[in-house]
């Protein structure tokens, strides 16, 4: 089952994978991790295993029911490249966001290297649009690896943003999404690293979109940054709301 979602770039999330485990520094304080222990603990089937990586093939069909198109952000609850995910299984994602072209599927990633390795291998429709988290500039390499893909949409989630990104290169990219971390243990932003993403944004002509400053009351803290909310999207989608 699809939900709406209070993501501020996103409309649902799909999650035919739920759970994962720990790989970087932006996982320390995984919103997931904590959501899915919440929704074992009431009793919801599909995450009876808690934050173990487990696969629902039921939810496979969900796309085919929704019959208003939709923004997804595909596994908002697991990471799809997650070395536990088998890649027929992976395939069969594609397979189905692919089948459902009204929708726009936004898959995200932190392990770029297997993303890299399997990208070739699959099916890149124009309505998949693929991105990798980096957290500071010990990550910036995962943008390379995106850029090897055929994803007619590429982009960059610079949430939560721990530092400086320097050696942050934009080539190829669509779309870079910036925001602070929040919830318990939330680690400080720093207003110059986001606006030091922003200036490269602008000079590589890629569609800037600042998510929260973040935070434990992320509500109270807001998204304003230089006076005024930043709500940009790639093209290819200013385009299609310009047609609705």
């Amino acid at each position: 089952m699809a939900t709406q979602s209070s993501i501020e770039w996103t409309e649902s999330t799909w999650n035919p994978v739920s759970g994962c485990t720990k790989i970087s520094l932006g996982c320390l304080n995984c919103y997931a991790e904590r959501m899915a222990k919440r929704l074992k603990a009431m009793g919801q089937r599909r995450y009876r295993n808690g934050f173990a990586v487990t696969l629902h093939p039921e939810a496979l069909d969900e796309p085919y029911r929704w019959k208003k198109p939709r923004v997804v952000f595909v596994n908002s609850m697991s990471d799809l490249f997650h070395e536990q995910v088998p890649f027929d299984f992976i395939e069969k994602v594609f397979s189905a966001m692919e089948a459902n072209a009204r929708h726009t599927f936004q898959v995200l990633t932190k392990r770029s290297e297997r993303l890299r390795e399997l990208g070739p291998l699959l099916e890149w429709s124009e309505n998949i649009w693929m991105g990798v988290t980096i957290e500071n500039n010990d990550y910036v390499g995962r943008a390379e690896d995106l850029r090897s893909t055929a994803a007619a949409v590429k982009f960059l989630s610079l949430e939560p943003l721990l530092g400086p990104v320097p050696d942050l290169d934009l080539r190829g990219i669509d779309w870079v999404i910036v925001g602070g971390e929040s919830g318990p243990g939330a680690r400080e932003m720093r207003q110059e690293w986001a606006l030091e993403v922003k200036e490269k944004c602008e000079k590589a002509n890629a569609a800037f979109f600042f998510k929260q400053w973040g935070g434990v009351n992320k509500k109270r803290n807001g998204r304003i940054l230089q006076g005024r909310t930043w709500d940009d999207y790639p093209q290819v989608y200013q385009s299609r709301l310009e047609t609705v």
